[in-house]
């Protein structure tokens, strides 16, 4: 066998053995992110028209979550959240259009005392993206009925499913208290 015949042997095999490192190295990091964002990640694909879009997105939300200054919250901040819920959801009897409107209040001061930013919708699902995708879509749910109860275009059992939306993210933020 010749050189240079080798020499080609050898130059293919690198070339198939750095092309399959490559293939692996992306689909566990597509894998990493399909675990991490969980149905935000499908989500994310359809919105920007493709995996390596979305993939570059959810990395920059990770980039931006990481710069945030998420905090713990002590024992008795959490116990004062769990007991102002309490209230929103006995109100929900009486005034059920006010108690979703008060849940996305006290949702969105939880969200700011973690460190979460809270200026405008759009940015609170990408910032929450990153920790809480699992639960995301009962925000936007409710996030959906209560700006629709401004017009006074929904049902109370609607009402109610928005509540139920609420406390899903509300007891995710409350609980997922990791050390950072």
């Amino acid at each position: 066998m010749s050189t240079s015949t080798l020499i080609a042997i050898i130059v293919i095999a690198a070339v198939i053995v750095i092309a399959l490192a490559i293939g692996l190295w992306m689909a566990a990091r597509r894998r990493r992110l399909q675990n991490k964002f969980g149905p935000e990640y499908d989500r994310t694909v359809d919105a920007e028209g493709g995996r390596m879009a979305a993939e570059r997105e959810l990395r920059a939300r990770e980039e931006r979550h990481d710069k945030l200054d998420i905090k713990e919250l002590p024992p008795e901040r959490r116990d004062r959240y769990a007991g102002e819920w309490s209230s929103v959801q006995e109100h929900f009897v009486d005034r059920p259009e006010g108690s979703v409107q008060e849940a996305d209040e006290l949702v969105s001061r939880l969200m700011r005392e973690r460190g979460y930013p809270t200026d405008d919708y759009r940015g609170q699902l990408r910032d929450l993206s990153v920790e809480h995708g699992r639960t995301l879509e009962h925000y936007r749910a409710a996030h959906d009925v209560k700006v629709r109860s401004a017009g006074h275009q929904t049902t109370t059992e609607e009402l109610r499913g928005a509540m139920v939306h609420y406390r899903a993210l509300f007891d995710d933020l409350l609980t997922d208290q990791r050390s950072r």
